[in-house]
């Protein structure tokens, strides 16, 4: 039968509906969230937002079946507290616990199950819509809002929002065994890689974890995830304390981990991004509550920065250069990343940068079922996160880092995340990000152009 439509869901539901109903008359549409995972500037203007705050939280759990419904304003740190009791996790969990569901289908989140599990879109069967009308859909695979569902994964809230969501789910286990292979060129990291998704096997074994994190063109690692019962004979480490998870990488052969702290393995150091704040110094760490050392602390630092430029109007007085924010996901087809990487390490100084292999669940053919991010079908991806800053030397331009990035993914057939800055003319947008299909659903749910269209959300920060 499925999760049910409880009656908290449906008020939750209605719940939305009237907050849609209370803003102004054909005022622009935003929406109110008191946590954000994105990294473009946005101008605040002050007018009333759309709270779908009603909308969180596992409404229902079918485990016979393997899916749940869930609100979309829902936390994965939410859904991880609530679904790992009964031995079940989403499909994949991205990394930051503060990312919500409903951000993650619209704004395509990743991990390391993403080598066999997709993207979170594609776990999804069901998802009610809060359109630009005002109206709320039922959108699925092949009813009447198909179109519409297809359309939802990276259009970030310019088609409208998804209220509530039916997932599928992964059976778990208590523990998490981990393997760190170490690797000296780039291409062999791309080959191991292309062995293990070919098979999601090593050494005769089950790989269901696989991610990597390349410090230099000459030492790359691999890890190999495995659930499990039991420990392995081993203790299980603590990365919410002194050491950061990425320096195990380099030391550790074999580690193990909780099912939970695996999961959050990279928010406790926002991946390795803590250390701009100090937060790696030994003596700064130890006076740094554990309770605050989350990705969601050092996006408020940031944020904070970036609203009054008080540590930037600071290296300025002290003669240091003006910076670019780098701040990107690409994925790259996996018999080109090796050259990306290659490329990437010459001309950016940024290190490390994280690996996660991606194959979309949807088989078959040459095209791409999802139209406003076309990754190819059938077809093997990496994504390479790099996140970091880069002076802009005597001459320079903000900008052109990044504008450099994003010719060079789209020269190698790859794809960019939209959750950061983005530099594109809009043809070139138009042209990579579903442009003729896009106008003709967003016409259709949303006429009166209430909602941002997607460029203006990811190019003029609208």
């Amino acid at each position: 039968m499925g999760p049910a439509r409880t009656s908290a869901y449906e008020v939750a539901v209605r719940s939305a509906r009237e907050s849609y109903a209370a803003l102004p008359p054909g005022a622009p549409v935003r929406l109110a969230k008191k946590t954000s995972n994105l990294f473009r500037r946005r101008a605040d203007t002050g007018a009333p937002r759309l709270d779908l705050s009603a909308c969180r939280g596992v409404f229902d759990v079918d485990l016979e079946a393997g899916l749940a419904r869930v609100g979309g304003l829902t936390t994965y740190e939410q859904l991880v507290d609530e679904l790992l009791p009964h031995g079940v996790m989403p499909l994949v969990v991205p990394q930051l616990r503060t990312i919500t569901i409903g951000g993650a289908v619209v704004g395509l989140g990743i991990e390391s199950t993403s080598f066999r599990n997709g993207l979170p879109h594609e776990s999804v069967v069901e998802m009610d819509v809060l359109t630009g009308t005002g109206e709320v859909v039922t959108a699925t695979p092949d009813g009447e809002h198909a179109d519409l569902f297809a359309s939802m994964a990276n259009s970030y809230g310019s088609l409208g929002y998804a209220l509530g969501l039916v997932i599928e789910l992964e059976r778990t286990s208590p523990y998490v065994l981990l393997e760190h292979h170490r690797f000296t060129d780039l291409d062999e990291v791309m080959a191991a890689v292309g062995r293990i998704m070919a098979t999601q096997e090593h050494d005769g074994r089950g790989v269901d974890f696989l991610d990597g994190v390349v410090f230099s063109a000459q030492e790359s690692y691999l890890t190999l995830g495995r659930w499990s019962p039991a420990t392995g004979g081993l203790r299980p480490s603590d990365y919410t304390g002194m050491e950061p998870y990425y320096r195990s990488i380099q030391h550790k052969r074999r580690d193990v981990l909780t099912a939970e702290d695996y999961l959050w393995r990279w928010d406790t150091d926002w991946f390795w991004c803590s250390r701009a704040f100090a937060a790696q110094v030994p003596a700064v760490r130890r006076l740094w509550p554990r309770r605050l050392r989350r990705s969601e602390t050092y996006w408020k630092i940031m944020a904070f920065e970036q609203r009054h430029g008080w540590y930037a109007a600071y290296q300025q007085r002290r003669g240091r250069p003006p910076q670019e924010r780098v701040i990107q996901d690409v994925e790259i087809p996996l018999d080109r990343t090796a050259d990306f990487l290659r490329w990437f390490g010459r001309e950016v100084p940024i290190e490390p940068v994280w690996l996660c292999p991606v194959r979309l669940r949807a088989g078959g053919g040459a095209g791409s079922p999802w139209p406003l991010y076309p990754m190819r079908a059938g077809e093997d991806y990496v994504n390479v996160g790099f996140w970091s800053a880069v002076d802009i030397p005597p001459g320079g331009s903000h900008g052109d880092t990044n504008r450099a990035i994003e010719d060079q993914v789209t020269a190698l057939g790859g794809h960019k995340g939209l959750y950061s800055d983005a530099f594109y003319d809009e043809a070139t947008f138009r042209e990579l990000y579903g442009g003729d299909h896009l106008d003709v659903v967003k016409g259709r749910y949303d006429p009166g152009r209430r909602l941002p269209t997607l460029y203006d959300k990811a190019v003029r920060s609208g």
